[in-house]
């Protein structure tokens, strides 16, 4: 964006130098250079390790899952949050950054584009006739995956749900393709946005060729997770039909499920491993977030409704939270990585939900509950017993209640309630505080976030999301 400083682009060339990248070999680029932020990248690997800079690449915005209904706060600890964001959006203000600026929410997966865009940069320099050519391919794959994953995120947060009739019109994102950083960007329409992100993956798709998932590289994408996104992302704007094609695709080349009472130490604080069989690819919700942490911040406190709906011999309740009997109130343990921040990629799990409610949805009951009876075989003890339902719009009903609690703190809550809600579901949102209860309505203005004001300002006539004052 035009706001961003040379020395920050300087930075964003090389990796940022400290960070950490999963699973991968620092290559020669950042080891014989001690002051790397002046060296440009070049060679194949030195690209590699771009985008393998967990740093910068594992990062998703938080801020649709802290507005969401799964958790609460104390007012003691809403006092103490450092940042007007943390505040505001908990209590889905007009204003949510209150002049706040620097928004990793949106500067975040903007940069993880400008990595993108670094390494795609350099695909008309490399001849079709490079004996190469097949390695450079498998990189420009992921970053047109990367671009997409980063473009889809922000859609969530910063625009407004997709609708056919309105696309067209509708305000979507920024779609900076090319590594310009002194351009000055205006928001492309929602249709515009997008068209991008799905021809993106198609040429992601065209040009990664493992089908299979190797657990030791998971921030790499591969086939099997461009399907997966696809899936996603067509379920979060009601295509059911070609989520339901995408999440078939996916689970043909890669199904792996963990047995939770087989696989897993279910009393640990941190029960999944970070290279584990069902994850796809690796993100996380912001590493710097005030709110969600897992057992690194106890501020977050799991919806009591959310918490009381996991059943006796659901595995689930002991492997996703911790109880304080003292309190009587259950907060996160480790996520689906390894670490502490929420798992906010893209695992096998929900490729079965999507799988099962899009077959719901078309009628077929029988196909959509063997698919989540699958699934919730491997999450409960000896004694669970396979759901049944008279209908497929039962069966559906089920689903959508397993794919909040199997999905929770994954930042998908807050696309679902804008898809249920848009389909005329009437979930209503509350939040109490100090005394006071706060609303957010159904297909409320402020279901769409505010873009940060630096970004206006810097980006001007940009126009921003429009908002109310909260019920």
């Amino acid at each position: 964006m035009k706001r961003v400083s040379s020395e920050w682009i300087n930075l964003c060339l090389l990796l940022m130098g400290v960070a950490a990248v999963i699973g991968c070999n620092k290559s020669s680029f950042l080891d014989n250079n001690p002051d790397s932020r002046l060296v440009v990248p070049t060679t194949l690997a030195d690209f590699q390790a771009l985008l393998d800079n967990e740093a910068v690449m594992q990062e998703t915005p938080e801020l649709g899952e802290l507005s969401t209904d799964d958790y609460y706060v104390t007012y003691s600890s809403w006092q103490n949050f450092k940042t007007a964001k943390s505040q505001n959006a908990y209590l889905w203000a007009k204003d949510i950054y209150v002049g706040q600026i620097l928004i990793p929410d949106w500067d975040a997966p903007y940069q993880q584009v400008f990595y993108a865009n670094v390494v795609l940069d350099g695909e008309k320099k490399v001849s079709m006739n490079d004996p190469g050519r097949s390695k450079w391919e498998l990189l420009w794959g992921a970053a047109y995956f990367i671009r997409a994953y980063a473009f889809y995120n922000l859609s969530q947060v910063f625009a407004p749900i997709y609708d056919s009739a309105t696309a067209a019109d509708d305000m979507g994102i920024p779609l900076p393709v090319t590594p310009d950083v002194k351009a000055k960007y205006t928001r492309s329409t929602l249709k515009a946005t997008y068209a991008q992100i799905l021809s993106d993956l198609s040429k992601a798709d065209s040009l990664l060729q493992p089908t299979q998932v190797d657990i030791n590289y998971l921030n790499r994408p591969s086939r099997p997770a461009v399907q997966a996104l696809l899936a996603r992302i067509y379920l979060s704007v009601g295509a059911y039909s070609q989520a339901w094609i995408c999440a078939n695709k996916c689970l043909q080349l890669y199904d792996s499920l963990y047995m939770y009472n087989l696989d897993l130490n279910t009393n640990s604080n941190l029960p999944i491993p970070l290279t584990n069989p069902e994850t796809l690819y690796q993100s996380v919700l912001l590493s710097t977030s005030e709110i969600l942490g897992g057992i690194l911040k106890n501020t977050c406190i799991v919806d009591s409704n959310l918490y009381a709906s996991y059943r006796t011999g659901d595995l689930r309740k002991k492997v996703f939270y911790k109880f304080n009997g003292t309190s009587k109130i259950a907060t996160l343990k480790g996520s689906y990585n390894g670490h502490a921040y929420c798992f906010s990629g893209l695992a096998v799990d929900e490729l079965y939900l999507i799988r099962a409610e899009c077959a719901a949805r078309a009628g077929n009951k029988d196909a959509a509950l063997a698919d989540l009876n699958h699934l919730l075989q491997h999450r409960w003890d000896s004694s669970f017993v396979p759901v049944t339902a008279a209908t497929a719009e039962d069966a559906r009903d089920s689903i959508v209640l397993e794919r909040r609690k199997e999905l929770a703190f994954r930042g998908l809550r807050w696309s679902d309630l804008r898809r249920l809600n848009n389909e005329h579901e009437k979930i209503s949102l509350y939040h109490g505080l100090n005394g006071q209860v706060h609303k957010l309505s159904p297909n409320s203005l402020n279901y769409v976030l505010p873009i940060p004001p630096d970004v206006i300002k810097d980006n001007s006539p940009m126009a921003d999301n429009p908002r109310v004052d909260p019920n």
